[in-house]
């Protein structure tokens, strides 16, 4: 497969804030040759909005820094910030920090435009631990009773 050309000359450092969600979206066939980089937060608003997914909400910080040479590319997405998810032993709400990086990026085949806030949800979510509670005592009081209410502590002889 024949890389795409570039004929444009490069323009270095080009700061963009990123203020819409259609502005997360970058076309590279549009961009001339150079360094970008991409600021942006995401919101509740943003996380509400995706289907199925297991944060409740949230504020993140993204800077995405891509260098756009003739026949290739460099990404590096960066998230920093709060996600809500919910707590595994006493299904309340519960933030977790997120501080991720990400320059290693792995595509079916050489994408045409990039989608700088779908990544940064992903590297969220890959992010994040796979058991999510409270600290010790941090669990709801009611929730938490009812599970040492019902909680086996030794095994009863089978009759």
């Amino acid at each position: 497969m024949k890389k795409k050309q570039y004929l444009c000359k490069p323009i270095l450092d080009k700061s963009v804030v990123m203020t819409d969600k259609k502005s997360n979206i970058i076309a590279l066939d549009s961009l001339e040759l150079g360094a970008y980089v991409y600021d942006f937060q995401l919101d509740n608003t943003y996380f509400s909005g995706i289907e199925n997914t297991e944060l409740l909400g949230g504020e993140a910080s993204v800077v995405a820094r891509l260098n756009l040479r003739e026949y290739d590319f460099d990404l590096e997405v960066e998230v920093k910030g709060l996600v809500q998810v919910t707590c595994d032993r006493c299904l309340d709400a519960m933030d977790v920090a997120i501080d991720a990086m990400e320059n290693e990026w792995e595509w079916d085949e050489e994408p045409k435009q990039l989608d700088l806030s779908w990544l940064a949800y992903e590297l969220i979510i890959v992010n994040l631990p796979l058991v999510h509670s409270h600290q010790d005592g941090g669990c709801n009081p009611e929730m938490d009773a009812l599970l040492q209410d019902h909680l086996c502590t030794s095994l009863e002889d089978e009759e």
